[in-house]
């Protein structure tokens, strides 16, 4: 028997139809700090699959353990739930948009969607720092112009924070 990593108190689970497995490896390659910790089959059949089948992968991404569940059709991902990633620079952003974005209309202010229907928001350090600002007018117009892109770009921001 195979020990796994200690827990975490709460861990994540994403609900999929049969694509945990490419879905957690997908998500894996993207962000250091990430691997696949368990894949677990089925020992019976189940009402979205049989014996033997992938039925949970365990996997830690950006050092947060999440699971990963073939639940069958029932349900699926909504904009209600996203990951959101916190990126060191705008070639982070850039990567990281281009990888997961596979439904560009649904772009904006730096949420994605990616081929699974999982929702990230791609959301560059500077952005918080910025939203923090004590001076309200500086955050308003980094709103605003947050408010007017699809994917963020800093230099934009960092335009609007020096008005």
């Amino acid at each position: 028997m195979t020990a796994l990593p200690s827990r975490q108190k709460i861990t994540p689970c994403l609900w999929f139809d049969k694509q945990a497995e490419e879905a957690a490896t997908f998500y894996v390659s993207l962000l250091p700090d990430s691997r696949i910790d368990a894949v677990i089959r089925s020992p019976g059949d189940y009402p979205s699959g049989k014996a033997g089948d992938v039925l949970m992968v365990e996997f830690t991404l950006a050092g947060t353990r999440y699971s990963a569940l073939n639940g069958g059709p029932h349900f699926s991902f909504t904009e209600a739930t996203s990951l959101q990633i916190d990126c060191e620079d705008q070639a982070e952003v850039d990567r990281l948009s281009e990888a997961l974005s596979t439904v560009p209309e649904a772009e904006q202010c730096g949420w994605v969607k990616d081929r699974y229907g999982l929702s990230w928001q791609i959301i560059p350090s500077a952005m918080n720092r910025f939203l923090a600002d004590p001076d309200p007018a500086l955050r308003q117009r980094v709103f605003s112009a947050m408010m007017t892109m699809k994917r963020l770009n800093i230099a934009e921001l960092e335009r609007a924070a020096a008005g």
